[in-house]
């Protein structure tokens, strides 16, 4: 019997929240990867997005054994197409890290200083998201242990309608960011700003796809 379906066997949600802990050392590396533009570090930018990209397959891979190991005709305490859309989600996340790596090293950025403490704050909004759907996700077998209700159910809510709450930041810092960004064209050539644009909506797809995790895990609760 292999890793995955061992860990089915404690709990459904078990291999969920492995495939969840690569997703999240992926987009950790993006805090990483913007600190190097920064510096104006390329190679180390490089590197980074090499990582990046290794530890998305490294997900990919842990997604795949566990599409591969969902068990079928048994009783879970999740529907199967549930729990596989949950790992769809986690695994979009991790995608978008990937993208944001390559496309921070399609050329060598310079540092937008008019901008770069926005993009700073609009970075870390969209990584809270992440973090904090994380944290749902690790709550998941508390939730299997009370039934998905009680005082656990209530504080998933809240850390759901929280991501929620991250997500909608981001949306307001991301049209300021982008109304600064379209003001820029004496200081950006037209290739650089459509790159920015690109890598400003991949960035903001990580608090997206977080909150769409988020209410997947709400309507778990409202259906339990």
């Amino acid at each position: 019997m292999g890793i995955i379906s061992n860990l089915f066997s404690r709990s459904p949600f078990s291999p969920l929240q492995a495939h969840m802990e690569r997703v999240a050392s992926c987009v950790k590396k993006i805090e990483e990867l913007f600190n190097a533009y920064v510096l104006k570090d390329y190679d180390l930018m490089a590197r980074l997005a090499e990582e990046i990209s290794n530890l998305e397959q490294e997900a990919d891979l842990t997604k795949n054994d566990i599409r591969n190991s969902v068990p079928k005709g048994i009783f879970l305490a999740i529907n199967r197409s549930d729990l596989l859309e949950i790992l769809s989600l986690q695994d979009t996340i991790a995608d978008k890290a990937e993208d944001i790596g390559i496309l921070m090293t399609l050329k060598k950025l310079e540092p937008l200083k008019d901008l770069q403490e926005d993009i700073k704050i609009f970075l870390a909004k969209n990584l809270e998201a992440v973090y904090h759907v994380h944290g749902i996700i690790r709550e998941m077998d508390e939730l299997l242990e009370t039934s998905f209700g009680g005082k656990e159910a209530k504080k998933v809510m809240r850390m759901v309608e929280k991501v929620a709450f991250l997500e909608h930041e981001a949306d307001v810092i991301q049209h300021e960011l982008m109304k600064k960004l379209y003001n820029a064209d004496d200081v950006l050539s037209y290739r650089s700003f459509i790159l920015w644009m690109n890598i400003l909506q991949t960035i903001a797809s990580l608090s997206n796809t977080s909150e769409k995790l988020a209410n997947r895990v709400r309507m778990l609760l409202e259906i339990k």
